[in-house]
């Protein structure tokens, strides 16, 4: 996604209620987000359905690592031969209850 250029895509809301169609088609062809003003400050943004989904899966994965490095921090971890012995551990317990 390029930089917003303020020429382009800065819209203050009462044109984009004027053209909201147009607006909506602009975003799904460039894919290129737009800034919705109010009174002169920026109020929302208008994203592609696909750029949303990219933020929010980036948003959830970052969130993860996040969790992760807290947890490896607070000590919150198994070594991966645990883990291991662990898994073939209950891989052999459904063999047995099958």
């Amino acid at each position: 996604m390029r930089a917003v250029r303020v020429s382009e895509d800065i819209v203050p809301v009462s044109d984009f209620k004027a053209r909201a169609a147009d607006w909506l088609n602009r975003v799904a062809e460039t894919g290129q987000p737009v800034v919705i003003t109010q009174n002169g400050k920026a109020a929302g943004v208008l994203v592609s359905p696909a750029e949303f989904d990219r933020l929010t899966e980036r948003a959830r994965f970052l969130t993860a690592v996040d969790a992760g490095l807290a947890d490896e921090k607070a000590g919150r971890v198994v070594s991966n031969a645990h883990l291991v012995a662990e898994m073939k551990r209950r891989a052999a317990s459904r063999k047995t209850v099958r």
